[in-house]
Order: structure tokens, then C-alpha cells, then sequence
């Protein structure tokens, strides 16, 4: 049976195409009459066009005019038409930062830590045994349904789910069948399973080469977190692949302070690997320095903060907020959360907030003025992310830029009554008002229902079936296997601790 249903997922002359609804083909869309969150380029601020249609053909925005004066604008007369009065249109989302083949392990890990988090579920522990090509395939196909439907429309995945030729083929594939406009960064990794670093280039080379990439909206990329770690010989063989490949992107892990994982902009630079001509992204970033900051802006590279990870996991971001005009907002691993973008947007907007908030009451002051505004929040969901990766043209509504759109409604009960369409996104929306998802100017979701490729060759039911089945037995795998014993040092000089637990129940017991 296993060997039938590899056949079915990896046979790269047949690859497994799922259908949930009809796939509507591209073309000319209209937008009519909706409220349009664009972006002024003077102010560098979202710019609120009310009463506004948007015309998209094929894979780009066309015009955007007043629809009470269509005139001068050619509408093709086999245009769809789809009104949009009383609901706001934003760019899609952007999460510069994902592990997307770990959907499995939903909910199993609600309460653990990054420590624990490193040896129970990451890329080095019993992962690279337990999860066959098909667990890889259709973990990454359900995580970008996931986000789809979140609005989520480009994703910069880490993808260290390379544990051999078979899973890094089953992600990139599922990743090109899901829809989403992607950059799959290729994870190079010492996993001590036979799986080489100099296998894991030549499997890279292999996949960079797969045809379908030219038509996909999935792009290659490279992850990689050796650099402050790893032989002198792996580091320059990655940077020299990195330099030839034309890559997308490339995307390292930085946290610094007790962490230390010092994949630092410091560490790049004397390198001679920072100035590149491709995007890099510092995901986290946490205790990013002064000087790391600096080099970041005079590179023009990003970070990518991803809020609720860095607060779920323990991890924390006390300097972040020093570079967010060099930031961008990621999910990290969505299966502790949910993962949509505008609830990171939120999460971090409120954190940042009270931070500096504290600032100010800790002086025995009373704060006049809020320290973020909710666009400055929606600019890092959004724009933020283009430009992390170097791509003006999505993260906006512009003339010219990737029909990638979302489309809320506005008469949900949380949004009635709306004025300002950037607060109703950032403070009130939630997963359920996400009514449109363009991607590409192809529908992903329209009224409510996912829309994804045709010549899929299985049913929704079929898909989510076979992934509860796979995720099931995973899962029991992870409840069979005893809690890793976090005992001595983090690192030298970096022992572990317990963190104080709450008690939020009266007498005996904490509610734990």
C-alpha cells in the first residue's frame, strides 16, 4: 500500500492533482465598486479609495478607476464581473517566514517551548524517520489551504523538510499543486541520516531543473543556518551554489542573545555574503544588535518577525522593534497557531504598543499618543513582504502589480459598521470575513470555497481523508514519545530553568 501511494504522490510523469471546487481560468476580472486599500507612494502610507472598481487581466492589475466614471477604461466584453459594494479590498498577505510540512503535528504541541521544540518536533529530531514522502506532500498541500483561506497569497517557506531526495521532491511539488505564490527555500542540513550535504546539492539541482517551475508561481530558494556553525568547506559550497543558482531568496534563522544561533548580518558580511543580488531574510532576528541593524539597512535586507512564535515558544524580540523599517511579518510554525498574517499584524501592533507604552508609565508619565498605528501594522502584512523579497509589485494594490487580492465582507457582525477599511482589517477582521482570495489573478477562494488547480485527480474529502490518516498516525507516534529531559546547559554558559507557572484557579490546583 505504501508503495502504491509514493507511486501516486512523487511519479514525477504523474503527480498528484487535487479539486475543490471548478478551476475558473484567468482572464479579465472586474471589481466593481468596492473599497480599495492602495498605496501612496508620496506618503508611503496605505492610500483608501472608496466607490472603486479594479480591473485585473490575466496576472496583473490593469486599471483602477471611480466607478461612478468608467469612461476611457475598456472593459473586454467577456470580462467576470463581481461586485464587491460594501466590502474592502486589500493586497494579500504576506508570511516571509514557514515551516509548512509540519501541519501534522496540529495541536499536539499547545504548550511546549523552543528548547523542547528543537529535539521533539524541528528538522533534527525523529521527523526525518517517522515522515514518509506522502506525510511531506500532503502536510504542505493542507498548510497552504490553510493559509489560502487565511488571505495568506505568498509565502517564503524554510523548507527543512530535505531529509532525503523523496520528501524535498514531495514538498516542492505539493508547494506547486497548492497555488500559492511561493519561495521554496531548499533546506541544506547535517541530519546525520546518510542524506548528505553534498546529496542534498545535487537533489537541489535536480528539483531547480523541474520544468513546471518556468509556468509556476513557486520560485527556489535556499535555506540555510550552518553558517556559524557548520565546516568552513559546507558554508562556502552553499554560498558558492547560492551565487550561481539564480536563486529567489535565501533565508537563515538569527535569534542571538542566550540562543546564540548567530546567523547574524555581522556574521554574512564578513563573509562577503550580505550584499547579494538576491533577498536575504533573518527570520526572527530577536536580539538583533545596532550594528546588525545597520548593515541590514545599508543591504537593503529584511528580517522577518513572526510575534506569536516568538511569544509562544519563549523566545522573545526585545530589539526588534528598532528595525521594523526593515522587517516583514512571518508564521513560523502554523501548526501551534493559526496561520493567518492580520492575526500576527495584530499580535505584534498590541505587543509593540504596550512596550512602549511601559516606557513612558514607567517614568510615572501618561502616554498622549499611541507609539504604532494599525497602517503601520497592515504596511508590514503587506508591502513589507515585497519588499523582503524584492517584488514591488505584490503586497499592493497598484497599475502594474500581481493581481494577489483579498476581499473581506464588510457586514460581517464584527465588521458592520466600519469607516476606516485599514482598522476594520488589522483590529476587526478575522478568517471567516476573508469572502475573495486572488492569486496570480486566479481565483483561490471565491465565496467562501477554496478554488485550486484543475486536473486534480482526488476529492477535498479524499485529500483531507488521507491527511487525517496521515496526521493521526503521526500524532501518536509524538504522544508515545517521552518529553525530551531538559536538563544542564542550553549551551556553555546557558543553563536551562523553569519558568514560574500561573495559577488561575481558587484554591488547591493552578488550572494548568
Amino acid at each position: 500500500m505504501k508503495g502504491r501511494l509514493y507511486h501516486r504522490f512523487l511519479s514525477v510523469a504523474s503527480l498528484v492533482h487535487i479539486f475543490l471546487v471548478p478551476f475558473i481560468s484567468a482572464g479579465s476580472i472586474l471589481l466593481e465598486e468596492g473599497t480599495v486599500i492602495s498605496f501612496d507612494d508620496a506618503s508611503q502610507t496605505p492610500k483608501v479609495l472608496r466607490n472603486t472598481s479594479i480591473l485585473i487581466t490575466d496576472d496583473r492589475i490593469t486599471a483602477i478607476f471611480d466607478s461612478s466614471n468608467p469612461s476611457g477604461v475598456p472593459i473586454p466584453s467577456d470580462t467576470e464581473r463581481v461586485s464587491v459594494q460594501g466590502k474592502i479590498i486589500s493586497p494579500g498577505f504576506i508570511d516571509t517566514h514557514k515551516h509548512g510540512w509540519q501541519t501534522a503535528y496540529k495541536t499536539i504541541a499547545s504548550n511546549t517551548t523552543l528548547a523542547e521544540y528543537f529535539v521533539r518536533y524541528g528538522e533534527f529530531s525523529q521527523a526525518k524517520t517517522v515522515f514518509t514522502p506522502e506525510d511531506i506532500y500532503l502536510g504542505q498541500l493542507v498548510g497552504i489551504y490553510e493559509a489560502l483561506n487565511a488571505g495568506v497569497t505568498s509565502i517564503l517557506d524554510h523548507a527543512h523538510s530535505t531529509f532525503s531526495r523523496e520528501t524535498a521532491s514531495a514538498s516542492l511539488y505539493a508547494s506547486m499543486d497548492g497555488g500559492v505564490r511561493m519561495w521554496w527555500c531548499y533546506a541544506f542540513h547535517d541530519i546525520s541520516n546518510g542524506f548528505s550535504v553534498e546529496d542534498q546539492i545535487e537533489t537541489f539541482k535536480e528539483l531547480k531543473k523541474d520544468k513546471r517551475l518556468e509556468e509556476s508561481t513557486v520560485k527556489v530558494g535556499i535555506a540555510y543556518d550552518g553558517f556559524s556553525t557548520a565546516a568552513k568547506e559546507e558554508v562556502q559550497s552553499v554560498m558558492d551554489l547560492a551565487k550561481i543558482s539564480n536563486i529567489s531568496a535565501l533565508t537563515t534563522h538569527y535569534l542571538g542573545g542566550p540562543w546564540f544561533f548567530a546567523n547574524s548580518p555581522k556574521l554574512l558580511n564578513d563573509l562577503d555574503f550580505l550584499n547579494t543580488s538576491f533577498p536575504i531574510v533573518f527570520s526572527h532576528s530577536s536580539f538583533i544588535t545596532p550594528e546588525d541593524a545597520s548593515l541590514l539597512r545599508q543591504t537593503n535586507q529584511y528580517i522577518s518577525t513572526t510575534p506569536e512564535s516568538e511569544m509562544h515558544y519563549g523566545q522573545d524580540h526585545p530589539t526588534t522593534p528598532f528595525i521594523q523599517d526593515q522587517a516583514a511579518l512571518g508564521v513560523d510554525t502554523h501548526f501551534t497557531y493559526s496561520a493567518d498574517i492580520v492575526t500576527q499584524a495584530r499580535l505584534w501592533l498590541q505587543s509593540t504598543r504596550l512596550e512602549f507604552f511601559r516606557q513612558t508609565l514607567n517614568k510615572w508619565r501618561i502616554p498622549r499618543n499611541s507609539p504604532m498605528s494599525v497602517n503601520q501594522a497592515f504596511l508590514l502584512a503587506t508591502r513589507a513582504g515585497g519588499l523582503a523579497l524584492r517584488r514591488p509589485d505584490i503586497g499592493v494594490i497598484q497599475v502594474g502589480a500581481k493581481a494577489d487580492i483579498v476581499v473581506f465582507d464588510g457586514s460581517s457582525p464584527n465588521m458592520l459598521g466600519w469607516a476606516d477599511p485599514v482598522a476594520a482589517v488589522i483590529l476587526h477582521s478575522n478568517v471567516g470575513d476573508v469572502e475573495h482570495v486572488l492569486v496570480n489573478g486566479e481565483w483561490r477562494k471565491k465565496d467562501r470555497q477554496l478554488v485550486l488547480k484543475d486536473g486534480l485527480n482526488m476529492t477535498r474529502d479524499e485529500v483531507e481523508g488521507k491527511f487525517l490518516e496521515s496526521a493521526k498516525r503521526i500524532q501518536e507516534v509524538w504522544m508515545q514519545t517521552p518529553l525530551p529531559d531538559l536538563e544542564g546547559e542550553f549551551q556553555p554558559g546557558v543553563p536551562y530553568a523553569d519558568a514560574d507557572v500561573e495559577d488561575v484557579v481558587r484554591g488547591n490546583g493552578t488550572g494548568y
